[in-house]
This record gives C-alpha cells, sequence and structure tokens, in this order.
C-alpha cells in the first residue's frame, strides 16, 4: 500500500492511502497513522479516494489511528470513500464515531 502524507494545511495533515485497506495492509497504516500523530500531527484527514476496498482489518487500522489521534488530543475525518466503504461504515455503525465527508475540502471545514 502506497501512503503519502501531504504538507499539513493549517494545523491539519491530509493522509492519502492508495490499494486495498485488508489484512495485508492494515498494519503498515495503523503505524503511518501512528508516526504523524508522534510527529506532532494529531489533526487528520484521511482521504480514502485511492482506497478501492475496506475489511475489517482496515478499519481497525483506521480506528487505532481515531484513538492515536484523540489521545494526543487531535482527531481524524474521512474523505470521499467509495460506495464499498459507505456500505461498511454504515453496517458496523462506525460512520458515528468516524464521520464520513464527500470531500476533503469538507472535512478540513469541520476541524
Amino acid at each position: 500500500m502506497n501512503i503519502a502524507v501531504d504538507e499539513p494545511t493549517g494545523n491539519v495533515t491530509i493522509v492519502r492511502p492508495e490499494g486495498r485497506l485488508d489484512l495485508l495492509s492494515a498494519t503498515e497504516l495503523k503505524q503511518r497513522l501512528g508516526e504523524v500523530v508522534a510527529a506532532g500531527q494529531t489533526r487528520l484527514v484521511i482521504d480514502l479516494a485511492a482506497v478501492s476496498f475496506i475489511d475489517s482489518s482496515g478499519l481497525g487500522a483506521l480506528i487505532g489511528g481515531l484513538k492515536t489521534a484523540r489521545i494526543a488530543g487531535g482527531d481524524v475525518r474521512l474523505a470521499r470513500a467509495n460506495e464499498q466503504a459507505q456500505v461498511v461504515f454504515e453496517l458496523t455503525q462506525l460512520n458515528r464515531v468516524l464521520p464520513l465527508y464527500v470531500s476533503v475540502e469538507e472535512a478540513l471545514a469541520d476541524y
């Protein structure tokens, strides 16, 4: 999985994972989110536009990133999730914990 981290916009960092967010890549994403938070960037928008699939391991990585960010005094927003991801978030009701936004700009504006 390729994970791009944009330079902070204001005090929010955009993380852009690419590919499948599953058992094989979830640990990598969780670790990368931890590194970003440890570097002092605690307010994150995760742009899911290039993520083709999310399973339970991927959800776990996102929740782990949220927990890490909140412990450090920050938060996480998700943007541009595809239809499959939206269904997974609705079925698990994680969309109540991790808000889903139509665009990165909308997620940034909510901070």
